[in-house]
């Protein structure tokens, strides 16, 4: 670290006019100072006064001199300065934030004695030390302070961690105290007494590794983490030093700087040894006794305070360097480094967290983005937006390619991994193993649109393989599907809402996928160009001599053409219009695009419906606006907001949907003006939403909770589903069931719907009544089905002879021989099986009624099976009725060459003689020649 004079902000007096306090503004923009005169002056960034307040005492009535400022410290969001006075009390002003603003006290804080040091190292929290040797807070938010310690000795130095988690208190007897506020560094280092020092440690420092105390023995001591003594630098031989009276840490906590008389001391921590490496002293003659110091928080300036009341300004720095001539790094310590812009003097401080040394600073993506190595971590930073980020990266050997194509996340390609860093985030977002490292086939989509409902929106879509694209859920950690396509891809971009993938192949061809329902859509051939529209869900793509509009991407089959001379080259979207340049060979040209339309898809994505129905009244009903309205109505119901759902069908011409909400409406309405809630929510509402969702039995428990009986069944007799209706009645013992169960059969009746009240007269056991419905209904099957499972209508020999007869003329022949033989009429039984070739059943009944019928039948159903091709089956039936010739062609026709020898062995008759050929034939073809 060295230190080199900049410039004198407070000249120094003649006489002894002290300085006793100074602080830096935790954003670097601003530099407090105050002497024993009691003005607090305020200084900006370059040193420049710009401002001035007087303090005042505890009461008007002590005056002007009955008091000394003993310290100060600005609040984390550097509008306030609480100022310590020795008068038993602490006051802090609210300063604002710009210069000229109104000063003004916001909080007292009255102690019994006198403060001599104060911290601010977090949000409502002073801590402050006091002459009776208590350590204690003041919350400004509650206005009240507490004890956190007390000793029996005064404080007479605090000192905060470089995190602010933690304090030191040094007290008048040598004894150092340390407490921590929050739970984690209080579990891994201890609290209370640290060490006792020889002499009073008016000269305390916290570094990120050690503890350096200094005091009037003209000794610096380097404890270590639990007060073991770590090194003694002795100064006490040396005549022209004199006691050591303050110290400050840089905010890296690598450097500390001790001041005494006229001179400074610098001490660098060297992280390897694990040690303190004294730099060359600053030796400024006729500077007398240094009593204040501040560092600035981006650790490049540290302000002097002398006993003469001067204020000098020094510049650290370990080195510096020119980037590129554009840039100006200074390392202000091993793990600090401020990069300025040379041409527009933005900085920017990058800073490892962990303390471990920055070993090199590139700038890169256009000049706006940081990169630097350490040991172990990877820094990154956005100089536009000063986003930075600290990731764990261990030792890669530097062959990381970054890419800086998405503003909201690096991604960094190394040896077959992407790993991706969002800005402002200290841990990796992902890493995924993919060989293809083209911007072109990746796509990052991180909370660029704020949708309903979703709170973290991060998705990853790359490539896998040429053909296989894999989306992933970044904040989940999980896969959300993977996309396998038939040719080569060359292009894919998700939508901004992560919901949409877009892709086009080798053949130019561009497909969408939607992600939740997984259904992949071809939107269009010979794609030259294709780009999301920013903002919006609206896609632009070219193809040949068309430029082809996606307005409501989920309708893809509603594409607006223009026709087009030349290559679309780019797409803008700004200052409320959105324009496609196309290049027409010497010149270009530009389409605007209707932001109306795009408009819409923005506020249905936003759920902003009413903004979204006003504008579409603004335009004519076409093909795509129809999509729109569709589009809105749908999302509208979903959202119950069924006044704009009303709107929408209305447009489109739905003109009893538009009733039917209309009337719902006027529920709701009612009931919101009689309850003052929201009617929406009444059971008669959401009945009718579930009605017209076509989910009845959703509706029916809506109101069957209210015990509204009445209203489900008028509900189902409206849609005539009385069945559904008769079983609410049953459920509930409803006195009217009797007549519904009449009007039923009589709206049957009526509509000749004659099975159905055929079923009903037959679950109320009218069987005759059922059996003449059924014939009715030319259903003579289930009439006969009927009457044979019930014996006692059987015995009615009328009704049979109408249930037989209509069975013939339907030509159920089995069915009718069933009745026959059922009521003892054998011959016309048989008829009727041989009619309808069922003749199992009727060889079956000739056995026992007619057994010199079985011979012909059987040989009929051989004939039957020959003409159905089942020669198989045939055979046995024509040996059974005798027929030796039938049997033997049926045996030859199926092939059942054994059969047929066996056939032909029985046979004493020479007109079989012409089938030995045909055999002989067949045992030649398979050389079977015994």
């Amino acid at each position: 670290m060295q230190l080199k004079h900049l410039k004198t902000l407070l000249t120094p007096q003649e006489g002894a006019v002290k300085v006793t306090c100074m602080a830096w503004a935790p954003n670097s923009s601003r530099l407090a100072v105050c002497s024993v005169d009691r003005v607090v002056l305020l200084y900006d960034e370059h040193g420049e006064r710009r401002d001035k307040f007087s303090t005042k005492p505890i009461d008007a009535k002590y005056g002007k001199q009955s008091y000394m400022v003993k310290d100060m410290a600005f609040s984390p969001d550097s509008t306030k300065i609480a100022i310590g006075q020795s008068d038993n009390i602490i006051f802090v002003y609210r300063i604002g934030e710009e210069w000229g603003d109104k000063k003004a006290i916001c909080n007292k804080f009255v102690q019994t004695s006198s403060v001599t040091c104060l911290l601010w190292p977090a949000e409502h929290a002073i801590v402050f030390g006091l002459v009776e040797g208590k350590v204690r807070l003041a919350n400004t938010q509650t206005n009240k302070s507490s004890t956190i310690y007390g000793t029996e000795s005064a404080v007479v130095s605090l000192a905060s961690n470089v995190s602010g988690q933690g304090i030191l208190s040094g007290h008048a007897d040598g004894t150092v105290v340390r407490y921590f506020f929050g739970s984690g560094e209080s579990q891994t280092h201890s609290q209370g007494k640290l060490f006792v020092h020889p002499v009073p440690p008016y000269a305390l420092a916290w570094g990120a590794n050690s503890i350096m105390v200094g005091g009037c023995d003209r000794k610096i001591v380097a404890y270590g983490k639990e007060g073991n003594v770590l090194q003694t630098f002795d100064y006490s031989r040396d005549r022209t030093e004199k006691e050591l009276t303050t110290a400050a840490t840089s905010p890296s906590g690598q450097s500390v700087v001790f001041g005494s008389y006229n001179r400074l001391r610098v001490f660098n921590w060297a992280p390897r040894r694990g040690l303190w490496d004294e730099a060359k002293p600053k030796e400024i003659p006729n500077l007398y006794t240094i009593t204040a110091l501040a560092w600035k928080k981006d650790g490049s300036r540290l302000c002097v305070g002398t006993l003469c009341g001067g204020v000098e300004q020094f510049d650290c720095c370990l080195r510096r360097s020119i980037y590129k001539n554009k840039f100006e790094m200074t390392y202000v310590g091993p793990s600090q480094v401020i990069v300025r812009n040379l041409s527009s003097g933005t900085r920017v401080v990058l800073k490892s967290q962990y303390g471990y040394e920055i070993e090199e600073v590139k700038i890169m993506g256009s000049d706006r983005y940081l990169v630097a190595h350490t040991s172990d971590t990877l820094l990154l930073g956005d100089l536009l937006t000063n986003k930075l980020s600290e990731v764990a990266w261990p030792g890669s050997g530097g062959n990381e390619k970054f890419f800086f194509e998405n503003e909201t996340v690096c991604m960094i390609f190394n040896a077959g991994e992407l790993s991706l860093v969002e800005y402002e985030n200290n841990q990796i977002l992902g890493s995924v193993r993919t060989e293809f490292m083209n911007p072109h086939l990746i796509s990052v989509r991180l909370n660029e649109r704020k949708q309903k409902g979703v709170e973290d929106n991060k998705k990853l879509a790359y490539l896998i393989d040429l053909k296989t694209i894999a989306i992933v859920d970044l904040s989940g950690g999980y896969n959300l599907g993977t996309l396998n396509h038939d040719s080569r891809i060359d292009w894919l971009e998700l939508n901004e809402t992560g919901r949409k993938l877009l892709y086009r192949d080798k053949k130019l061809q561009l497909h969408l996928y939607d992600i939740e329902s997984a259904i992949k859509t071809t939107l269009l051939s010979f794609c030259s160009y294709v780009q999301w529209v920013p903002g919006s869900d609206v896609v632009v793509a070219q193809n040949r001599a068309n430029l082809c509009v996606w307005y409501n991407i989920d309708s893809p089959e509603s594409t607006t053409m223009f026709p087009l001379r030349g290559d679309v080259v780019d797409l803008v979207r700004a200052d409320g219009k959105t324009d496609v340049t196309v290049s027409e060979g010497i010149g270009t040209s530009s389409y605007t695009l209707d932001e109306g339309l795009i408009e819409f898809g923005t506020a249905v994505d936003d759920g902003d419906y009413d903004r979204a129905t006003a504008f579409l009244e603004t335009l004519d009903l076409l093909p795509e606006t129809e999509a729109m309205w569709k589009t809105l109505s749908k999302l509208s119901l979903e959202a119950g907001q069924l006044h704009i759902a009303e709107r929408c069908f209305a447009a489109l011409g739905d003109v009893s949907t538009v009733r039917f909400l209309h009337q719902t409406n006027t529920i709701a309405d009612q009931v919101s003006q009689d309850t003052g809630g929201d009617g929406s929510g009444h059971y008669q509402v959401q009945a009718r939403l579930a009605l017209l969702d076509k989910n009845f039995k959703l509706a029916e428990m809506y109101y069957l909770e209210q015990n509204a009986t009445e209203e489900a069944i008028e509900m189902y007799q409206q849609l005539h589903m009385w069945e559904e209706c008769i079983a609410v009645a049953e459920a509930k013992a409803h006195p009217e069931l009797d007549a519904l169960r009449l009007n039923y059969y009589r709206w049957l009746t009526e509509t000749s719907q004659d099975e159905m009240a055929g079923e009903m007269k037959e679950r109320e056991g009218d069987y005759q009544g059922a059996i003449s419905l059924y014939l009715k209904a030319g259903l003579p099957a289930k009439a006969a089905r009927l009457a044979i499972s019930q014996p006692d209508i059987t015995s009615s020999s009328n009704v049979v002879n109408r249930i037989t007869a209509a069975l013939i003329k339907g030509e159920f022949f089995e069915r009718a021989g069933d009745l026959y033989d059922m009521i003892g009429n054998k011959q016309r039984a048989l008829e009727c099986y041989r009619k309808g070739n069922t003749f199992r059943k009727a060889v079956e009944l000739s056995r026992v009624s007619f057994p010199s019928e079985v011979v012909r039948l059987e040989e009929a159903w051989g004939d039957h099976l020959v003409q159905q091709k089942q020669m198989d089956a045939a055979i046995n039936h024509f040996i059974e009725a005798g027929s030796s010739m039938k049997a033997m062609e049926a045996a030859i026709a199926a092939r059942q060459w054994k059969k047929a020898v066996h056939l032909l062995e029985l046979q004493e008759d020479q007109s079989f003689g012409k089938y030995y050929l045909k055999i002989a034939q067949h045992y030649a073809s398979v050389q079977d020649y015994q």
